[in-house]
């Protein structure tokens, strides 16, 4: 299939865009269609978050996020809204989650296929964006063609489709999304090669970065291989600290002069794995051939160890104190971020609440309440960083915040440190 970036006829035939859910991409995603002058509906069963961007306002924490949405919303290219509307493309952008037996969980995906199965029109663009199991984006075809029977689908018509059907997955670091959505090459993979080049050529509106195109099932795969990947690395990194800490060793150090190697990146060893990606991802590839993911599911098992270590070893640190403190600083899953998805941290202070017998202090600074997840916990609080240095019998430091990394710690003579990011190794 082609892989250039010529400008595309079709992109013309692009004005409007319907993007189904706000979140960490969606939104991103929505705006920076908006600023290339698409006439762009964000839909999101989040009440509160609808109407926060129609103020244009934001919910989620991106650098300059807001001042995109906030342009975009005046000039009234942007609006958000509780129903999806007609368009002329629409990107699924909805959380793919998994289970408790980690098989991946579609009902968003099905929901957002069901919400915009009613609006859609001879000539559509649907491009599923949520990371999926291989084979998703033909089962949204079947999902629509069972609720429109009114119109051919790639899936089961081919070329001769009424609608075209596309995967091509975000590729982008929180943080720096409205950098990467536009800068990033894009994976686009279509059901059938009609369906990629109208999806390549919808991405050439506001992508940079070159669409290289292929099939949608590849597509789906090239995904969840780049977090996997990823996974395996992280994993060796933290297997070498748990190496480390059994033989006295800075694995800091160690890994710094191993890089020193040519041909050695040896990644930084960390509290786990977070984010819905990294974590989630590989289950999805295992989920689909077990017997042939050894690697990926001993990687999965090393790094959903590490946060029970750090537990246990915060707890030993602690173990001869009478009604002991414990502070852990951060809860995102990555610096200056608010997103606590699949986070290490949230699992190391919940199991530290519950296990010791004294006060878990918690300093997150993108956050106002703990999560859910944390509520029920009667001896745990959230407070701010001066109250967590003071109180603290041992500083575990779980998100390399800046403001965290700013401002190093001055322990007292009876206060320990746990540093899971190598942030604090020169005090």
């Amino acid at each position: 299939m082609p892989t250039d970036n010529r400008p595309d006829a079709a992109a013309s035939e692009f004005r409007k865009l319907c993007v189904v859910g706000l979140g960490y991409v969606g939104l991103p995603t929505a705006a920076v269609f908006a600023i290339r002058g698409l006439d762009v509906i964000g839909y999101d069963v989040n009440e509160d978050a609808v109407a926060m961007i129609n103020k244009g306002q934001v919910h989620i924490v991106e650098p300059d996020l807001d001042i995109l949405v906030n342009g975009a919303v005046a000039r009234g290219k942007l609006r958000a809204a509780t129903a999806p509307e007609s368009a002329d493309v629409f990107i699924l952008a909805v959380p793919t989650p998994f289970t408790d037996d980690r098989r991946p969980d579609l009902a968003y995906v099905e929901a957002a296929t069901a919400a915009i199965a009613p609006v859609l029109k001879r000539g559509n663009l649907v491009i599923v964006e949520s990371t999926s199991p291989v084979g998703t984006t033909e089962k949204v075809s079947e999902w629509l063609a069972a609720a429109r029977p009114d119109l051919k689908f790639p899936h089961n018509a081919g070329e001769n489709a009424d609608i075209c059907l596309a995967h091509s997955p975000e590729r982008v670091l929180p943080g720096r999304v409205l950098i990467e959505l536009t800068s990033n090459d894009r994976v686009v993979g279509g059901i059938t090669p009609r369906c990629a080049e109208q999806a390549a050529a919808f991405y050439r509106i506001a992508v940079n970065g070159r669409c290289l195109l292929t099939t949608a099932r590849t597509a789906e795969l090239v995904k969840l291989a780049e977090n996997a990947f990823r996974d395996v690395n992280i994993a060796f990194a933290n297997e070498l600290s748990a190496v480390c800490d059994k033989l006295g060793i800075d694995v800091w150090e160690a890994v710094e002069l191993a890089n020193h190697h040519p041909r050695v990146n040896i990644l930084q060893p960390g509290p786990g794995v977070g984010g819905h990606c990294i974590a989630v991802d590989p289950w999805f590839i295992v989920d689909s051939a077990p017997d042939e993911t050894p690697l990926i599911q001993a990687a999965r098992q090393v790094n959903d160890d590490k946060p029970g270590r750090i537990a246990a070893a915060a707890k030993a640190l602690v173990g001869g104190t009478d009604n002991p403190t414990v502070a852990c600083l951060g809860l995102a899953y990555k610096a200056d971020i608010d997103d606590l998805r699949e986070s290490p941290a949230i699992e190391i202070v919940r199991n530290l609440a519950w296990q010791l017998d004294g006060t878990v202090l918690v300093v997150e600074p993108h956050i106002d309440a703990l999560p859910a997840s944390l509520a029920d916990m009667k001896n745990l609080r959230l407070v701010d960083l001066q109250t967590a240095y003071d109180a603290a019998d041992v500083l575990v430091l779980l998100t390399d915040h800046a403001a965290f990394k700013d401002l190093p710690p001055v322990p007292r003579a009876d206060q320990q440190i746990i540093d899971t990011r190598g942030a604090w190794r020169d005090i």
